[in-house]
């Protein structure tokens, strides 16, 4: 059934076919009928007219129907909330964005987070309970527990159970995962990654804070701990300035000091001495760069971290890995931690 629905989900409006769907699934006609029949009734899909066939009657296609279940993505940062709606599509039907305090601690925000949500889901005409919550923010965490670790800058958060305390509170299924990991699920699930489903590529977020998602070979790669992604405390000076996490001269601290000095060349320069370590590191595909921070000056990024990276590819006679700023946000790849597992996407 997930993989019907996701080929009725990348078929958008105009549909596909029965003999399609047992085609491209393997499966055979009559187990594709009886899984179209029961979305049917569940009106999860719907007919979407006739095609003309190469032999025989016209072939009845059928579409899924984006407004028949939404869920919440919700981008907790270290300052702000932005919540989102969004059908079975991704396509964003409502919006919600407030000023946040991380530090003030669990219950405040908790408290906060489930009033957005559940006014984002009242708001919108139809749209009924979501399927789930999806929620994002700075790691480390465990994805599996939906427990935060020692937010940098934030202690009391430290073992912390963000999902069952938002499940207690909203009533629906809640899954919690950082930020980068959240974003990169939403490009790969989108396929605005571009790599295709067995591609990778790093998706660099510098906001408040920087981190990295990682998705290899179609997949979020976030580790035997799910702590994957904390690029933005690898050390790149050894006597540099000291860092919130403890270290010095992390990539994340000389970024945001040279952007608060209005360097914005010298943090893309930094920037991409570390994206170049990880493609030298892992062999991805591409880099995609998002945040607030990179949003606030794009080319001057792009430029940045592509001319590190294509130095280095230059000596040693490659290809430069391109370099391009992300489409969708962290809220957006959010909700797909609730809709990726509906299409059969284990990331979620």
């Amino acid at each position: 059934m997930a993989l019907v629905l996701d080929l009725l989900r990348t078929a958008g409006a105009e549909g596909i076919s029965r003999l399609e769907l047992a085609e491209r699934t393997g499966l055979t006609p009559q187990a594709v009928s009886k899984i179209t029949a029961r979305l049917r009734a569940d009106g999860l899909a719907t007919e979407a007219g006739r095609r003309a066939s190469t032999g025989g009657k016209p072939r009845t296609v059928l579409r899924l129907v984006p407004e028949a279940g939404h869920a919440v993505g919700l981008h907790l940062d270290r300052d702000e909330l932005r919540a989102v709606l969004v059908d079975l599509t991704g396509a964003v039907t409502g919006e919600r964005r407030i000023s946040l305090d991380l530090g003030a601690g669990p219950e405040a925000v908790v408290g906060a987070v489930a009033e957005e949500a559940g006014a984002l889901a009242r708001g919108v005409p139809g749209a009924g309970s979501p399927l789930g919550i999806g929620v994002a923010l700075p790691g480390p965490l465990d994805h599996a527990r939906g427990v935060l670790h020692r937010v940098t800058g934030f202690p009391e958060w430290d073992g912390f159970p963000l999902r069952d305390a938002l499940a207690r509170r909203l009533g629906v299924p809640v899954v919690v995962d950082k930020d980068t990991n959240a974003a990169a699920l939403g490009l790969a699930v989108g396929g605005a990654g571009g790599a295709g489903e067995s591609g990778s590529f790093a998706y660099l977020y510098l906001g408040t804070g920087l981190g990295a998602g990682l998705v290899i070979g179609g997949t979020v790669h976030r580790g035997a701990r799910t702590g994957a992604g904390e690029f933005g405390h690898q050390v790149v000076q050894l006597d540099g300035p000291p860092c919130g996490c403890g270290n010095r001269g992390c990539v994340e601290a000389l970024c945001l000091a040279a952007v608060a000095r209005g360097e914005v060349d010298e943090a893309a320069r930094v920037l991409g001495t570390a994206a170049g370590n990880l493609v030298a590191l892992l062999d991805i595909d591409r880099v995609l760069l998002g945040g607030r921070t990179i949003t606030a000056a794009p080319g001057a990024f792009v430029r940045g971290v592509g001319a590190v990276l294509g130095e280095r590819a230059r000596r040693a006679g490659e290809e430069a890995v391109p370099v391009r700023v992300a489409s969708g946000g962290v809220a957006e790849g959010a909700a797909h931690l609730v809709l990726a597992p509906l299409f059969g996407r284990a990331d979620g």
